[in-house]
């Protein structure tokens, strides 16, 4: 199991918790400091059966400065995320073919 995790983010502590107290040690990815790569995001796009737009932070300064009132296809978006990691939801977590965002955290239990 992976985390692609912030431990600033609560939510991303509170998922972290959760999966520590079932027993599992996962591989924690802080991609504030190591940002996915595109083809890594897509997999975890295919995992989680989701597109760019849907894990995109829309709170966050720069989807305001960058992205609200635009249109950006996939591929641009993807982009936008390598250059701007805050932009991704966090946290991601994945195991074998599956993924779940921890919004909320218990979410996490579906991957158990």
């Amino acid at each position: 199991m992976k985390i692609y995790h912030n431990p600033r983010c609560t939510k991303s502590r509170q998922t972290l918790a959760i999966i520590e107290t079932a027993g599992i040690t996962p591989e924690i990815i802080k991609y504030l400091e190591n940002t996915p790569s595109k083809e890594e995001l897509l997999d975890l796009l295919m995992k989680l059966n989701l597109k760019p737009a849907d894990i995109l932070r829309k709170g966050e300064t720069a989807y305001k400065e960058i992205i609200k009132g635009k249109k950006f296809g996939d591929e641009e978006l993807i982009q936008i995320m390598i250059e701007n990691p805050k932009l991704i939801e966090r946290p991601i977590v994945v195991k074998g073919n599956k993924a779940v965002l921890g919004r909320p955290p218990e979410n996490v239990e579906k991957l158990f």
